[in-house]
């Protein structure tokens, strides 16, 4: 599952998100007005059968307060990975040790 702030995916799914998502999901996340990363990891898990990439960067964190400080939030995180995989009628969402490294200024052979 990948964070929105941290990903990036082809636009298709933009589209599948958008048009062709199940109604019911995109309804439930506007309603709690959060999940929309677990909807679209479910999304892309759904219509590729693979799991994400992790690729190792640098991290300039721009904040920490917004609605994962709130009290509650981890409970609501928990409901929207069960309410979904109860909703599309499986569990899409693969599990990976993959990641992609620069390896440009490493020495490896």
């Amino acid at each position: 599952m990948v964070l929105s702030k941290a990903s990036f995916f082809h636009r298709q799914y933009l589209d599948l998100y958008t048009n062709h998502m199940p109604p019911f999901i995109r309804e439930y996340v506007n309603e709690n007005r959060n999940c929309e990363d677990i909807a679209m990891s479910f999304l892309v898990a759904n219509a590729t059968g693979a799991p994400p990439i992790w690729v190792q960067g640098r991290i300039f964190e721009i904040g920490s307060s917004g609605i994962s400080s709130l009290k509650g939030h981890s409970l609501q995180r928990s409901r929207c990975l069960n309410t979904f995989a109860a909703m599309y009628g499986h569990m899409p969402l693969v599990a990976t040790t993959v990641k992609a490294v620069d390896s440009r200024r490493s020495w490896f052979w």
